[in-house]
């Protein structure tokens, strides 16, 4: 009886361990490569930073009346156009 809640517990961390090895190597295998490709991006074009011309894309204006929608929607995302599951 007395040796009750150190086998449950030895068994709970023992489960626990058994997850966090089967799901480390998938990390591990990623691990730093967006700040490598950071890094490979700033060698290959360094004058980048000095680049004054905005990026291309939504304007302010634009930008505040999407964010006003999804406000307005209570944050769902608006249903898709094309429905591939439709038969």
């Amino acid at each position: 009886m007395r040796y009750l809640l150190p086998l449950l517990a030895a068994g709970t961390l023992s489960a626990c361990a058994d997850l966090l090895v089967q799901t480390t190597p998938r990390w591990d295998a990623r691990f730093g490569i967006d700040t490598r490709m950071a890094l490979a991006r700033q060698i290959l074009h360094p004058e980048a930073a000095r680049n004054t011309d905005p990026v291309a894309g939504m304007d302010g204006r634009g930008g505040r009346a999407a964010y006003e929608r999804y406000q307005k929607n209570g944050g769902e995302q608006p249903s898709p156009l094309l429905n591939s599951g439709a038969k």
